[in-house]
């Protein structure tokens, strides 16, 4: 890992430390990323969700700007938090699943039933890599991290072995794993216990306003990641109990949960079982979770603002892929978008995305500019003023442009390369996105699957017969992308037998 810092960071810092606070103009931007986990597309208020409640995220939509098409770079957490930390997609970073993966504790099964097996893949975020926070600590900012990381499996590869000159709660750990999961005690090596009954959510929140309190004199850069909303779902009893009232309100119970989807349990690689898919945003827990998270932004932009740091600060909002729509609870509904959490859909990997801050022209406004999280990297590094290391975010492309209201942005083509089973159902698949057509290639038996997501943003209408040339035109790109960045691929399993009717 490298630790080297250049008389750049130096003088940078001196400037830093000069500037009054009625010179703010002068001051470099903080920048705090939120990053929420198992968050759908349509969870947010401002999103068009009349059942949960996100009134600090929609006012902070109303100060900023709100993307309808930003994505993941996959449909599960840990490859797309990598991407986000180096700037590079997971297939070439070779972090393609969550750590430690479903083959790690099915493997006896699948090299039984199914007929592809996944590749090998690291288990931990190369120390290699130049994450962001080591170039916005090059740069001069305090850096911090605050919540989930799960970028790593063993403790030397932890936030502060990756740039993070502070790292509260960050480990290894996937979801709340300790006796109280969302509640104290946590057995978080990383995030001490608190008082019986103290909530995950509100903790995470009082450490990152404790953390803008202690730094409000210097530039800092957060990274905060609440474990909100992956199952476990557990909220408090109040917001539960608010939910619930307006579930009866709204009369909820009345409506079809479920839809089913028995055509496609023939293409799942474990015992057939009816696929199911939630419609209705309707979990009161899963509500109230939300709320916490939301409650908790609140507290956070409160701080800042109290410290005269607000109109200087960029505030980033995303998710880590799609809610969970099609098992383990089937929390939320994800809808209009296909599919969920683990599946490459568009409701797998279309996240809902705000920005706020310096650096953004206007108010409350609106784009379809098509980004993804290995473009955080340099939009960042450009909006702070620091330089770009195109050598390190290679695959990520600014949209800083967008953010001033600049017309012409176009980032190309985006890809994504998932060679693994998931726990929700999905199928080892890549993707590519250009323009407003999506083609999907299905690694288990060569499937395509083409849409022209501008009329068809279900995903309901395949095109990839009707248009054979365009399908074609779209693998070849798609394929040459994996050769470029040398993505490992699965492999027959030579165990697997097709049964015959």
């Amino acid at each position: 890992m490298k630790r080297t810092y250049s008389l750049l960071s130096l003088s940078c810092l001196a400037l830093f430390g000069s500037c009054s606070p009625d010179k703010a103009e002068k001051t470099p931007p903080n920048v705090i990323f939120i990053l929420a986990d198992d968050l759908g597309w349509m969870d947010l208020g401002c999103y068009g969700s009349s059942f949960y409640e996100t009134p600090n995220l929609d006012q902070l939509a109303r100060e900023g700007v709100r993307f309808t098409n930003a994505y993941a770079a996959c449909p599960v957490s840990s490859p797309t938090r990598v991407s986000i930390q180096t700037g590079r997609y997971p297939g070439r970073v070779h972090v393609t699943d969550w750590i430690p993966g479903k083959y790690a504790y099915t493997k006896d099964l699948m090299q039984k039933i199914c007929p592809v097996l996944p590749p090998d893949y690291n288990y931990n975020m190369p120390l290699e890599e130049v994450t962001i926070a080591e170039a916005m600590k090059e740069g001069g900012y305090k850096t911090i991290h605050v919540g989930k990381w799960h970028c790593c499996a063993d403790s030397a590869y932890y936030p502060q072995d990756q740039g993070y000159d502070v790292n509260i709660g960050g480990c290894n750990m996937g979801s709340p794993r300790g006796d109280g999961y969302y509640f104290s005690p946590y057995n978080n090596p990383m995030l001490p216990d608190g008082p019986e009954g103290e909530y995950l959510t509100d903790r995470l929140g009082d450490e990152c306003v404790k953390q803008i309190r202690e730094n409000k004199d210097k530039p800092f850069f957060i990274n905060m990641d609440f474990y909100q909303v992956h199952t476990p779902l557990m909220a408090k009893e109040e917001q539960i109990r608010y939910f619930q009232a307006k579930y009866d309100r709204m009369r909820l119970d009345t409506l079809k949960t479920f839809i089913e989807h028995p055509d496609y349990v023939d293409k799942q690689p474990f015992p057939a079982k009816l696929f199911k898919e939630r419609i209705v945003q309707s979990n009161v827990v899963y509500a109230a979770m939300i709320a916490s998270m939301d409650e908790n932004i609140g507290k956070i932009i409160k701080e800042l603002k109290d410290q005269g740091l607000y109109k200087n600060t960029i505030i980033m909002f995303m998710s880590d892929n799609g809610g969970l729509s099609t098992s383990e609870g089937s929390a939320t509904s994800n809808l209009p978008l296909r599919g969920g959490k683990g599946h490459m859909y568009e409701g797998g990997i279309r996240e809902p995305f705000i920005v706020y801050g310096p650096g953004v022209k206007g108010k409350g406004w609106v784009t379809d500019a098509v980004i993804t999280s290995t473009d955080f990297y340099p939009t960042i590094l450009e909006m702070t003023g620091l330089p770009a290391k195109p050598e390190q975010h290679l695959d990520g492309k600014s949209f800083a442009s967008v953010l001033k209201g600049e017309e012409g942005f176009d980032r190309g083509s985006v890809f994504w390369h998932y060679p693994h089973y998931p726990n929700q159902g999905g199928r080892p698949s890549g993707a590519i996105r250009s323009g407003n057509y999506k083609l999907i290639e299905f690694y288990d038996n060569g499937e395509v699957e083409l849409y022209d997501l501008s009329k068809d943003i279900g995903e309901k209408h395949d095109l990839a017969k009707e248009q054979p040339e365009l399908a074609n035109k779209l693998k070849v790109e798609f394929n040459q992308w994996c050769k470029d960045v040398n993505a490992s691929m699965p492999t027959k399993n030579p165990a697997f037998h097709p049964s015959v009717d």
